[in-house]
Formats: structure tokens, sequence, C-alpha cells
């Protein structure tokens, strides 16, 4: 039977001209992320990774220091959303990175503000009105993840491997999980925002269906440094 292990990226470059980095932050995360895999994991896993530079380095850090012989799948259909086009569609302003970061570090709670300007982009973009404003829809983003995890789970139907690890973003895993769990857009990004960079969460495989076995694990963080949990 196999499991499958979706990895949310290591903390990107918030604010900055290409979010689509890792921080030297995010980066310590993905070492130890993968420090992690070599504990858990038997054997080597099946892996397929976004095409996106985050994701990209998030699996080479931490295969690099468990698995450095896997052979790495990359395949877009597990990227991100286009965020930075939901925020400016939003508020225009956020069309320049930088501008968002400055707000929100002038709040006394940034995380909560932040929650707020999330919530609110996002449930525009998933409003039926709007559709044809995003270059990637909400219901063209929610069947683009869906088609990768029924493709993945019918390659791992018959090639059976132990272990499959998937490197991919917070809003990817959310609508994994919320296909699987039947929840609405609403509670679908409220998962967005509680996942963990380089959390990850389990799925079994039964046959061709998958099943949740658990959701945003990142105990191995806090337990290694407090100071390595974030979430943006």
């Amino acid at each position: 039977m196999t499991t499958i292990y979706l990895v949310r990226h290591g903390q990107a470059s918030f604010g900055a001209e290409s979010y689509d980095k890792l921080s030297p932050n995010g980066e310590l995360q993905a070492k130890v992320l993968g420090q992690y895999l070599d504990k858990i994991l038997k054997e080597a896993p099946y892996v397929v990774v976004g095409s996106m530079q985050r994701h990209q380095q998030t699996a080479n850090i931490a295969l690099a220091e468990s698995f450095p012989d896997s052979n790495l799948v990359t395949d877009s259909a597990w990227d991100e959303f286009n965020h930075q086009q939901v925020f400016a569609q939003y508020d225009p302003r956020f069309n320049q990175p930088h501008l968002l970061k400055q707000d929100v570090e002038q709040e006394n709670s940034p995380r909560e503000y932040l929650a707020k300007i999330f919530e609110g982009a996002i449930g525009r973009w998933t409003d039926g009105e709007y559709h044809h404003e995003y270059d990637e829809s909400w219901p063209d983003f929610k069947n683009r993840v869906e088609t990768a995890l029924q493709n993945l789970c019918d390659e791992l139907a018959k090639t059976k491997p132990r272990y499959a690890v998937v490197f991919t973003s917070g809003g990817v895993i959310s609508v994994a999980v919320g296909k699987l769990l039947e929840l609405n857009p609403g509670r679908t990004f409220a998962l967005n925002w509680a996942v963990a960079n380089t959390s990850f969460t389990t799925l079994r495989l039964v046959g061709n269906e998958p099943q949740l076995l658990s959701l945003n694990e990142h105990h191995y963080l806090k337990a290694e440094d407090p100071a390595l949990l974030t979430w943006i």
C-alpha cells in the first residue's frame, strides 16, 4: 500500500520582487525536512515536483539529505495558483509585492491583517462573477489539482511504490484535501492559511483512491527549533 506525502515548499521570499525563491530560513526548513524524511521513509520514494523554483529548491535540498539518487518527475500541474494576481485583482496596489509587505509590517497583528486580505482576495477569486478576470479561474485551478491527484494515484496504483513524495504548495494541498473531505471553497482556503512551510499531509492509496491519513504535520520542525515554524 502506497503512502503519499504532499509537502509544502519551504518559506519563500514574501514581499520581494520574486516570491518564488526560498528564503535562508526556507532553505534550512528544507534541510531539516530531508533529515526527517531520511528517518521515517524506509526506502527511496517516487518523487514528483511542481515546476516552480521554490518547489524545485525544496525538493533538491531535502533529497540531498535523504535520497540523493532520486529521480524527480517535474509536473507543472502541481504548481500554485497565481497568488500575486489574486491579490492584485482584489486591490490593484498589491500588484507591487513590496507594498503589500510594507502594509503588513506596519500592522500590530501582521498575520491577522494578512489573513483578512487573503480571505477577501480568495473570496473574490472563487466568486463566479469574476472568473473571467483571472488567467486561471478558480474552477480551472480546482480541476487542475484534482486531475493531477487522480493521475498520480492511477500511476501509483500501477507501479505500487511504498512511498510517494510530492513537493508543491499550500493552495494545491488544500484543494486536494478539500476534494477528499468535500469542503466548500471557504473551508478549503481556511486550510490553506493553516498549512505550514515544509509541513506534509499524508494520504493512503487504496486501489487508486486516496484516503486522508494526516494533515499539516510539522511537529518535526518544532522539535528541531520552534523558530523554524512559519506559514508565509
